[in-house]
């Protein structure tokens, strides 16, 4: 299996977990608030928001463009941090380690 194969796998992975714990909006948040030039928007958007409108559109774009994986990410500390008293926090973080690790290896 490809990185790209396995970083799409991983994004849907993501995706169902946030899901399962109701931690998917139905409606975007404002451009405003999606326009943040601060790391993981923390200025405008809960960690959740950052994963589902910014996060995963962006690498869902890069995988279907072919484009490079970014390297040398670590996002679960924030993650963890963010999002340590939100229900589901564990099962995010999880997927969010698997994913710094698989861009480690692009």
């Amino acid at each position: 299996m490809t990185l790209c194969q396995q970083c799409e796998q991983l994004l849907d992975e993501l995706e169902q977990v946030l899901e399962s714990y109701e931690l998917l909006q139905s409606t975007p948040p404002s451009p405003k608030r999606l326009a943040s030039t601060e790391p993981f928007a923390v200025d405008t958007l809960a960690c959740h928001e950052w994963l589902q409108w910014i996060f995963l559109p962006r690498m869902r774009q890069l995988v279907l463009s072919g484009q490079s994986l970014p390297s040398n990410v670590e996002m679960a500390p924030y993650v963890e941090e963010a999002m340590k008293d939100q229900y589901g926090a564990a099962a995010v973080v999880n997927v969010i380690y698997r994913i710094d690790a698989l861009f480690a290896q692009s």
